[in-house]
């Protein structure tokens, strides 16, 4: 271990337990997602709002977490959200009607995604250059467990104590991450240097960085990078027990392979910072995702049935070069804002959950039908999240030209 990140090592395990929150909270339902709307007499298709209201409610309060924690400071943001999280968990394990299990499932969303915004701008505040891209990729590997991990957690406690136990299980793990803050979160936003919480100032502040267009560029890019892989989440119900046959305590075989993915990849990105340029990093990861992606569509056009496990290996290869690119576009882009940094990962996140939203609410039922149209899905979402890298890179070595 690199020795600038070795003394953070204990704040990356932090950050990475508090940015599961939002992930676990997806991850940990899938398995139990077809009891629970028979349960709740609901169709699938109705149950699938569950998700959704969650990804739109986590991606509403994505424009507001690190605004709140650019004027406060960071810490009062994890506390409370944590806090508020479990309460909302407990109303999921409560709920006997959909419309119950929707309103504290928003409520889940509103909260979930506080860990992962503010602890980027942690690492931003306490790090510069290869050093933030180090523990970045640190906290990634470890927050790469969670998808893994998750499913498993959830498919046992569904068949040991039934799906109101998962939501308890949510509550105990928000209430441990708010002991774990409360003792060994440190403030790292002091009051010098905050911004007035007010709401004129927020708007002129996303206005800010909204209307930059190498904001829009990369964050356009992260997110269909992302989505090209985030398909395959919602579709894991249809596409492991319909296409591959497996059952709800299986979810390990999608998910162990493409979380294997993104800790390698992050393992690799770490190792290169420093050593190779952030524009050659995100390009082999670039080169990474288009031989996944290649190999995914030409397994499914060739393959009289998607069979295990060269079903799942492209994932694993996409996650791979996921990560290895995703902690340097997410650096560049929250390096345009050096005072905002809490605004833009902010406004970062909203954008890459909406689209995750509207992937999971409308791309993925259309897609989900078959492995063939999820790995053709898969390749046009790295193509657009390509151009956009592209158009970015256009841009910077432009505007080097003109000087």
């Amino acid at each position: 271990m690199h020795p600038s990140t070795r003394s953070h090592f204990g704040l990356a395990i932090l950050l990475a337990a508090l940015s599961t929150l939002g992930p676990f909270s997806i991850d940990t339902f899938l398995p139990a997602m077809s009891a629970i709307g028979q349960s709740l007499a609901v169709s699938p298709l109705q149950m699938q709002q569950a998700l959704t209201v969650y990804l739109l409610s986590y991606a509403v309060m994505m424009l507001w977490h690190g605004s709140i924690s650019d004027a406060v400071g960071r810490r009062p943001v994890v506390l409370v959200t944590t806090l508020l999280f479990s309460l909302a968990s407990i109303g999921c394990a409560l709920a006997d009607s959909l419309g119950q299990l929707l309103l504290f499932r928003a409520l889940q969303g509103f909260c979930g995604g506080a860990g992962l915004v503010v602890g980027r701008a942690i690492i931003r505040d306490k790090l510069d250059g290869a050093d933030a891209q180090r523990l970045m990729s640190q906290v990634t590997m470890l927050f790469s467990l969670s998808p893994a991990i998750a499913p498993v957690v959830g498919g046992w406690l569904f068949g040991a104590f039934g799906w109101h136990s998962i939501f308890v299980f949510m509550a105990l793990i928000g209430l441990a991450l708010f002991l774990m803050s409360w003792f060994a979160l440190p403030e790292t936003h002091h009051e010098s240097a905050r911004q007035p919480l007010k709401i004129k100032y927020l708007l002129a502040n996303y206005w800010q960085v909204g209307r930059k267009r190498e904001f829009q560029l990369l964050t356009a890019a992260v997110s269909f990078n992302f989505a090209g892989f985030f398909l395959y989440i919602p579709s894991a119900p249809v596409f492991l027990m319909q296409h591959l046959h497996l059952g709800p305590g299986q979810f390990l075989w999608m998910f162990g392979p493409a979380v294997s993915g993104i800790m390698f990849g992050a393992y690799l990105s770490g190792k290169m910072a420093g050593r190779v340029s952030q524009k050659d990093i995100v390009s082999r990861g670039y080169v990474v995702m288009f031989i996944a992606a290649g190999w995914n569509l030409l397994y499914n056009l060739l393959a009289p049935e998607a069979a295990m496990p060269w079903a799942v290996l492209p994932l694993a290869l996409y996650t791979t070069g996921m990560s290895i690119a995703a902690p340097s576009i997410t650096l560049n882009l929250m390096d345009q804002f050096p005072s905002l940094r809490g605004t833009a990962s902010s406004l970062q996140g909203f954008f890459q959950t909406m689209m995750s939203s509207v992937v999971a609410g409308l791309i993925a039922p259309l897609v989900w039908g078959s492995p063939l149209s999820l790995a053709a899905c898969m390749m046009v979402m790295l193509v657009l999240g390509f151009v956009f890298r592209m158009g970015y890179r256009r841009r910077v070595t432009g505007a080097h030209l003109e000087r």
